[in-house]
């Protein structure tokens, strides 16, 4: 089980600094913020078209963070039973990513919207590796109970 822990906490803190790089650093190309959208530049010429991309961006960044105080509140108080369907849960919500964000970022990047380029291709890994981790941790976290 401290395993799955573990992995729910390393979880919480790459979140964590995703919201902290949409909210302080939406300009950043690291911890998968705005930057890397070529239109989030492109924005800035129609003040009003910028404003609306930040709002989305504030509000993605909200909606994680909502997302990572129930996770943290799940770390602390959870029993065995509901670490492992947490950790079911982040493997299926994250798996969600291949269904409509992972043709849209690899439409963007083969356009060449994005930088750098074939960023599509290591975040699609990226996100695999998690959904990986997470159903190994779950596994184990399983088969120990």
């Amino acid at each position: 089980m401290i395993l799955l822990r573990a992995v729910i906490a390393a979880f919480i803190l790459l979140e964590t600094t995703n919201v902290m790089a949409l909210y302080f650093f939406p300009d950043s190309k690291l911890a998968n913020s705005a930057g890397v959208f070529k239109a989030y530049e492109k924005s800035k010429s129609d003040p009003e078209m910028h404003h609306f991309v930040r709002y989305l961006v504030n509000w993605i960044a909200g909606a994680k963070l909502i997302f990572i105080f129930l996770l943290i509140v799940i770390l602390f108080t959870a029993n065995e039973q509901t670490l492992i369907l947490t950790g079911i849960a982040l493997a299926l919500a994250t798996a969600s990513f291949y269904w409509r964000l992972f043709p849209l970022i690899r439409k963007m990047d083969r356009n060449a919207e994005i930088d750098p380029e074939r960023y599509s291709a290591v975040l699609g890994w990226m996100i695999f590796a998690f959904i990986f981790v997470f159903l190994v941790a779950v596994l184990i976290a399983y088969s120990a109970v």
